[in-house]
């Protein structure tokens, strides 16, 4: 089904080793439709890794391919947000190599919201494991995702941002 309306989002690259560098930015040049050359800084939170950060635009759903895609590194840390658009909700997904990837749906405003079914699964697991209710709901909101890429993002002010758009 074609449509006319166009997302907006970011890829945050928060951390890739060096030697990923130039594949990342292939895999976000076939999804958009023209090349990509990001501007890469030193990560210094962790040596010899690189971030990078790149605005986008293109059909609503992309980030789902882009967080697909770039999850099959598995080394990088990395954000791709998507903001509302007509008829599509907007979207966040994070991943760490150590917790893997997380997504949740984004209001007008940036915050993630949990429907009223994975709300009522998480308090189930909560019964079921034992666990605390704020333990479970916490690792919904991606709390666990958050925690562990907070020190990169903070290395990361004033890295440039450059917009693409996806063509065709």
């Amino acid at each position: 089904m074609a449509t006319s309306s166009q997302a907006r989002g970011v890829v945050f690259v928060h951390s890739a080793p060096r030697a990923l560098c130039t594949h990342v930015e292939w895999a976000l040049g076939g999804l958009l439709g023209t090349a990509v050359n990001l501007d890469w800084v030193d990560q210094p939170v962790s040596a010899g890794a690189m971030r990078s950060e790149l605005s986008w635009t293109g059909a609503p759903g992309l980030s789902a391919t882009i967080a697909s895609s770039l999850r099959s590194y598995p080394h990088l840390r990395f954000e791709v947000t998507e903001e509302p658009s007509p008829g599509f909700d907007g979207q966040r997904f994070v991943s760490t190599p150590s917790l893997g990837l997380w997504r949740s749906p984004m209001g007008v405003f940036g915050e993630g919201f949990i429907s009223e079914e994975r709300l009522r699964s998480a308090m189930a697991a909560a019964v079921a494991d034992g666990r605390s209710l704020m333990d479970v709901v916490d690792e919904v909101l991606g709390g666990p995702w958050d925690r562990e890429l907070e020190p990169f993002r903070y290395a990361g002010e004033g890295v440039p941002v450059r917009w693409l758009h996806q063509v065709g």
